[in-house]
């Protein structure tokens, strides 16, 4: 049988422990995730919970008969939410999901986003390092991920993501997103970093992000003298500082502001008051509509 593990399979790097991983080896086909292993997931016409899975002995199984076998909800149950970032990366999803005696799965699956690209959040997390954050740019056409999760799994994540994110509604008719099947979503979450993204230090336009975090901290370090001797002197030290201490976190995210590197994210802002009520003020994530009420928004 086919070892199909994480490492096996080359997703070995967790970036919550591995800091200058972030953000992780993304999934580039559609997947199942379930007990730290990676299923394949078949693209089909039709809904989600019909595409088949090859499990374990080679047999083709539609994903819903898959998941109702496991004890868990079916597709059509599930909240999309778009990763920008380490969510994209299945293990650091199943770090963020494994739990003894609380079996999960989660079917990941590319999506191309129209209007959203992906900067750097205006702030350094817990682990140390600086996570992706998502803009609007009408020009942008994104290669994305999309998570199906249940709604015990999705608190799990908001857990990971607050106070730093906030989960919001992503409009289907205004940012399209179209499923390697062609199915377009109505909508999916989304979440945006609440201290804005980052400015290039050295332009006015959002520095990019998702890319090799060594070579994004040393960037930041070279342009501004203060992170270099508060995290200094190169991304090793960043994230070992960083990492160990809540206090060089908030003075770090303290200088991008100072710097003036700090850009806020109105456009996307607009869509945090999702319709039902419940974490309009940002204290909380918001209650979450399932795939099949989100695919028959008007």
């Amino acid at each position: 049988m086919t070892d199909r593990s994480l490492a096996a399979l080359g997703f070995a790097e967790v970036p919550a422990r591995q800091p200058l991983s972030y953000p992780g080896r993304p999934v580039t086909s559609p997947t199942l995730l379930t007990g730290g292993e990676l299923w394949p997931l078949e693209t089909a016409e039709g809904r989600l919970g019909s595409w088949p899975v090859t499990g374990p002995d080679g047999r083709r199984v539609p994903l819903d008969s898959v998941l109702t076998r496991l004890g868990v909800p079916t597709a059509g149950a599930r909240a999309p939410v778009i990763a920008v970032g380490s969510n994209a990366s299945p293990a650091q999803l199943d770090h963020k999901l494994s739990r003894p005696g609380a079996p999960y799965a989660v079917p990941m699956v590319p999506v191309e986003v129209t209007g959203i690209a992906v900067g750097c959040s205006a702030h350094i997390g817990r682990y140390g390092y600086v996570a992706s954050a998502p803009y609007t740019d009408p020009e942008a056409r994104t290669p994305l991920v999309v998570s199906w999760l249940d709604t015990a799994r999705l608190a799990a994540v908001d857990a990971t993501e607050y106070p730093n994110y906030r989960r919001v509604l992503l409009p289907g008719a205004k940012f399209p997103m179209v499923l390697p099947s062609g199915e377009r979503l109505g909508g999916a979450y989304l979440y945006i970093g609440v201290r804005g993204v980052l400015r290039n230090p050295d332009a006015t336009a959002p520095l990019p992000g998702g890319g090799d975090q060594s070579a994004l901290l040393a960037r930041l370090l070279a342009a501004s003298t203060r992170l270099r001797t508060l995290l200094g002197p190169d991304p090793r030290s960043w994230v070992g500082r960083a990492g160990a201490d809540p206090a060089v976190r908030e003075a770090g995210t303290r200088a991008f502001r100072d710097e003036g590197w700090a850009l806020p994210l109105d456009g996307l802002r607009h869509y945090a008051q999702d319709e039902g009520g419940g974490g309009s003020d940002g204290s909380g994530p918001p209650p979450a509509r399932d795939y099949d009420a989100l695919s028959f928004l008007p």
